[in-house]
């Protein structure tokens, strides 16, 4: 990008510092006139369980020009596992189960209180662990299965990896801004500053859209 080019920039935060540029962009999937935020994560991270509750309460006060997608990390067996029961939640409706997966894998909300990623090395005992934890949470059994398996599931997944790809993406909790902006809690500093830097970096985004 050339020097002279326009970048995001304040008192508060500054490009190389508080978030990297992408150029060229990368593509999003958003509407016209949206903005898409995008948050690359894993469910068993504890990086990412700790900024769950922010990003949470962002969703109720995010600005109508954002667009907020969320795809699970793809690096290996475990993160995939965790990936295809994200989008067996999805396919089936259950987002508000999301919440209670981190809870669960995190030791807050199994019987144990043991940390629990519903994986085995085995493809099957992870479906049947997976699906046993879903029918505990109201989740016909059959329907969990038929979900697991679906083409939209699988489709899913390989947008993810694609997506992570691109990216690049090395850790996570991981942030994306239209494409053009990436950024995480130590680039910004914490949680809470995570989130003020996205609105920001969506604002200017938005405003340099409407020309």
């Amino acid at each position: 990008m050339p020097a002279s080019a326009a970048l995001p920039s304040s008192s508060l935060w500054k490009p190389g510092a508080n978030y990297t540029v992408i150029a060229p962009a990368l593509p999003t999937t958003v509407a016209p006139g949206k903005v898409e935020v995008l948050e690359v994560f894993w469910l068993a991270c504890p990086h990412c369980y700790a900024l769950e509750p922010y990003i949470r309460q962002w969703e109720k006060t995010m600005p109508s020009y954002v667009q907020f997608v969320r795809v699970p990390i793809m690096w290996g067996p475990v993160h995939r596992a965790d990936a295809r029961l994200y989008y067996t939640l999805e396919a089936l409706g259950r987002d508000d189960l999301v919440d209670k997966a981190f809870s669960y894998i995190h030791g807050v909300e199994n019987q144990t209180g043991n940390e629990s990623v519903l994986f085995s090395s085995d493809k099957q005992q992870t479906l049947q662990q997976q699906q046993a934890w879903a029918v505990q949470n109201g989740v016909k059994a059959d329907a969990f299965a038929q979900a697991y398996n679906s083409f939209f599931v699988n489709t899913q997944l390989q947008q993810a990896e694609e997506t992570m790809n691109a990216y690049q993406v090395q850790e996570v909790p991981f942030i994306a801004v239209d494409g053009k902006f990436t950024t995480d809690v130590e680039k910004a500093g914490s949680p809470s500053k995570l989130i003020s830097l996205i609105n920001f970096l969506a604002a200017w985004e938005h405003d340099h859209k409407q020309g």
